[in-house]
């Protein structure tokens, strides 16, 4: 059965219920949880602005970055102690989200990815696009699900 789950959070509300959800499913079956923020790279459209604007740019969105998916990973991490579930925090910086997710589920030996969706319609998708589809489509490990 599944040993080592892989959960995918942005600190949503959404992602909230997949990390209580997770860790609930987790001490069902005695598996352990990494739980994963992807943190969004630094658009390409300040790549035109001057020398050391650019560099006071990037130092700022990596600092911004590192508080924020620091203090998601905590909130996790507090709660799968309380859950009694052993757990490992990752996070990176990616331009494509779903890659990354795929990528470090593979890489840190997990063999469920276990995410949340909006459950958005055709529109909703088009314009917002879905992760959790591409990730349906693409990944070699199998996916729950949660809306």
């Amino acid at each position: 059965m599944f040993k080592h789950l892989f959960v995918p959070v942005d600190g949503s509300a959404l992602s909230h219920k997949a990390m209580d959800q997770s860790l609930a499913l987790a001490s069902q079956l005695g598996a352990k949880v990494t739980g994963f923020v992807v943190e969004p790279d630094l658009p390409i459209s300040l790549a035109n602005v001057r020398g050391d604007a650019f560099v006071a740019g990037v130092k700022k969105h990596e600092m911004d970055n590192e508080a924020h998916a620091s203090a998601l990973l905590d909130q996790f991490a507090a709660l799968a102690a309380k859950a009694g579930v052993e757990f490992t925090p990752h996070h990176t910086t990616a331009y494509m989200i779903d890659h990354a997710i795929m990528e470090a589920a593979e890489r840190t030996g997990c063999d469920m990815i276990v995410m949340v969706t909006h459950g958005r319609n055709a529109l909703g998708e088009f314009i917002f696009g879905s992760h959790t589809k591409k990730i349906i489509s693409q990944s070699q490990l199998p996916v729950l699900v949660l809306h």
